[in-house]
């Protein structure tokens, strides 16, 4: 995390520093993909069906921390 999300900001206070370490925890603990479990998100249990071709407007994107840490998905169809 000191290397991800924390040289990125001048922390003004404890309080700052703790809103920016939860936000990246929950990040990398529930959205970020995993290495080990072939790049899922930790809530999925399998693979999701393949897709030949995806629309740019089936792609939703979420931020935390002004846009550093980023999370993208698939819509529903």
């Amino acid at each position: 995390m000191k290397h991800e999300v924390l040289n990125e900001f001048v922390v003004v206070s404890e309080k700052h520093l703790n809103l920016i370490c939860r936000e990246a925890q929950d990040w990398y603990n529930n959205e970020r993909g995993k290495s080990a479990r072939e790049n899922l998100q930790p809530s999925w249990s399998e693979q999701p069906e393949e897709v030949q071709t995806i629309k740019l407007k089936d792609v939703a994107c979420s931020t935390r921390l002004g846009g550093l840490l980023k999370h993208y998905w698939r819509r529903a169809v």
